[in-house]
């Protein structure tokens, strides 16, 4: 299903829906994409042709008009504008204008009912978050409501985990379900529905191995003739008969099941009887042993959505073709026909979204587990510290169209990155710290009062008390000095943020062993310069700062498509995805961050204490932003990156 966790090539069997032929209109037949590197996504071929052409129209016009103004006479000068901060981004625009607003005008009803139903075969990922605002969002915004379907139909791949999950997922982005329902809620109704589609003779038991249905269906890439098959012949109650000894257990799986009697000629492979139910002898999670025999997504899916009278069926664009599938079955069996529509779905590159990639990689142990904050899961983007309102405004400035986005990591991060930036406080960080000891211990003890945020004076300011020795990163101090280093090394002055005066650096030590600098002894510059660098820097731990283990996350893979590479996508990995500092320092504010949060409060975040360890975030000053791991306990903390401070160039 569009929403579905499952691989799509672990559900090509005699019980689900045929691969097309090479000639078939599908998505896989689809024209191969290219960059758009103004906008980061992936586009044909056709459609960066027009935007390449529109946008050097609009420069050949700019130009004109430069070179217009540059004949006119000369203006009086305009006092500059000030310049207008980062705003919020209205996460409604993309339902009141393009794709979602046509839709709605195709069907202009009150209340709107829509749903999201994902399969609980696994953990939502990044595309989903999409699927969510899209469903959720178009009703809330039409005064309508969501149903959570829980599409259990396959018992061999459901577990607990993954319910509870998904339930929890939405909530986290912001959205409260209508009802959280299941299809096995349907299983009888379903079941008497299959009986009344046999016996108008539009449905028959087959017992085709998968090799004959293939061939039935046109063979390899649709090359020979297609034909029905013989079991379509069958009488009304020989299918009545045998339907019902696939339900009483007669049959062990693959060696009956219910066919839709569809148009085997027409060019659609969604018309070509699909399979309606199967046998499967395995207990059910929540009907236990009374079933052996389970409804397909193809049977299920619209069915459901007629019995909860979902107006607005809005899936991804892969499920264009079963649209008419869909719109079949309903209309034999049901009075209630929702519409479906299909939109894009979304992906990121460098990443892998398969389940069964991503169980790979946790039960090689290449990843912390299935939250690993290197993942792509929904739950990994959450423990690693992404604000749930800021996947909500990426969603939103992608816009939804019928074109599948495959959007570059760098456009992904600087969206977070921006919505950090104006919703989060500033604390100073020490990743890799080395101890300046200061000459003089006049401001020992000295509160020192710093803003939380330069920009927002509503988010208040904390005091961090001044120490002796202070500690800087191991990165700001250079033991010989050249003209275009601008931080600190013996006789260079810095100045630190917030403290009483610049220091100067004097003497240092080192360990001979190691070869590393151990400690830098400095004193203060009275002489009112103003220093070219200002460092970021922590007290000792006596003044309240705190001990941290700091992890820098990079990309889990080398390359944008690591399921291409050469040997595979293991052997993409990149060995620097997470970097670790044992013995980080942030300053005591932390403790004030950590009372308040979540940080900001939005979305599913949206009051005090409401939140896990990731809504504690902030700005480590100089070094990117960060959120506490799951990981950290009351005698530890550990903290995660979240995003770089400024877009990696090698990235871009």
């Amino acid at each position: 299903m569009a929403d579905s966790i499952a691989d799509s090539t672990a559900k090509l069997d005699i019980t689900d829906a045929p691969t097309a032929p090479d000639t078939a209109p599908t998505v896989d037949n689809a024209p191969k994409l290219q960059l758009d590197e103004e906008t980061g996504e992936w586009v044909s071929k056709g459609e960066l042709k027009k935007r390449l052409a529109k946008r050097a129209k609009k420069a050949s016009k700019d130009k004109n008009k430069e070179a217009s103004n540059a004949a006119a006479p000369p203006k009086t000068q305009q006092p500059k504008k000030e310049k207008v901060e980062d705003v919020p981004i209205d996460t409604d625009s993309m339902f009141k204008q393009g794709f979602l607003n046509d839709v709605y005008k195709e069907r202009p009803v009150k209340p709107v009912i829509t749903r999201f139903p994902p399969e609980p075969n696994g953990h939502l990922h990044i595309g989903h978050a999409k699927a969510i605002a899209v469903n959720f969002g178009f009703a809330r915004y039409h005064g309508g409501y969501t149903y959570l379907r829980m599409d259990d139909t396959n018992p061999e791949s459901e577990e607990e985990e993954y319910f509870t999950s998904i339930e929890e997922t939405v909530r986290w982005l912001g959205f409260e379900p209508y009802k959280i329902t299941y299809s096995s809620d349907h299983f009888d109704t379903l079941y008497a529905l299959a009986e009344k589609l046999i016996e108008q003779g539009n449905a028959y038991v087959c017992h085709c191995d998968d090799q004959e249905v293939k061939k039935q269906r046109g063979g390899e890439k649709g090359a020979s003739p297609r034909y029905r098959c013989e079991h379509a012949n069958q009488s009304v109650e020989e299918n009545l008969k045998k339907f019902r000894a696939m339900r009483d257990g007669e049959y062990k799986p693959r060696e009956a099941f219910l066919r839709m009697k569809q148009d085997i000629n027409d060019p659609n492979p969604q018309n070509w009887d699909l399979a309606a139910y199967r046998v499967l002898n395995k207990p059910h999670h929540r009907t236990g042993d009374k079933w052996v025999i389970y409804p397909t997504y193809d049977f299920t899916h619209c069915l459901c959505d007629s019995f909860e009278k979902i107006t607005h069926s809005l899936c991804t664009v892969e499920f264009f073709l079963s649209r008419t599938s869909y719109e079949w079955l309903n209309q034999r069996l049901v009075e209630y026909q929702p519409m479906q529509r299909e939109y894009g779905r979304l992906s990121i590159e460098g990443s892998v979204l398969s389940k069964r990639k991503l169980k790979e990689l946790v039960d090689k142990g290449i990843v912390r587990g299935w939250n690993d904050p290197r993942l792509h899961t929904l739950i990994a983007i959450r423990r690693k510290g992404v604000p749930p309102g800021a996947i909500l405004e990426f969603v939103n400035e992608l816009g939804v169209t019928t074109t599948n986005s495959i959007i570059q990591m760098s456009r992904f991060e600087q969206t977070i990155r921006r919505y950090l930036e104006r919703t989060v406080p500033r604390l100073m960080l020490v990743l890799d710290p080395v101890p300046v000891v200061l000459e003089s211990s006049e401001f020992e003890g000295t509160d020192l009062t710093v803003p939380f945020s330069p920009k927002n004076p509503a988010m208040g300011d904390h005091k961090i008390k001044f120490s002796q020795t202070v500690y800087i990163d191991r990165s700001d101090f250079r033991e010989v000095d050249s003209k275009d280093y601008f931080r600190l090394a013996p006789g260079k002055t810095v100045g630190l943020l917030q403290a009483p005066f610049p220091i100067t650096a004097t003497s240092f030590t080192k360990d001979e062993t190691t070869g590393l600098v151990t400690e830098i002894k400095a004193v203060f510059d009275r002489s009112g310069k103003k220093p070219k660098t200002f460092i970021q820097w922590v007290p000792a731990e006596s003044a309240g700062s705190k001990r941290c283990e700091a992890r820098i996350y990079n990309s889990l893979f080398k390359s944008n498509n690591p399921t291409g590479a050469e040997g595979g996508f293991l052997s993409d990995l990149n060995p620097d995805s997470e970097i670790i500092y044992p013995n980080a320092l942030v300053e005591s504010g932390f403790d004030e961050v950590r009372k308040r949060a979540p940080w900001p409060e939005a979305a599913g975040e949206d009051k005090l204490g409401k939140g896990g360890p990731e809504s504690v975030r902030f700005q480590g000053m100089r070094v990117g932003y960060f959120a506490m791991d799951s990981d950290s306990t009351d005698d530890k903390i550990v903290l995660n990156r979240i995003v770089s401070l400024k877009e990696d160039k090698e990235k871009s």
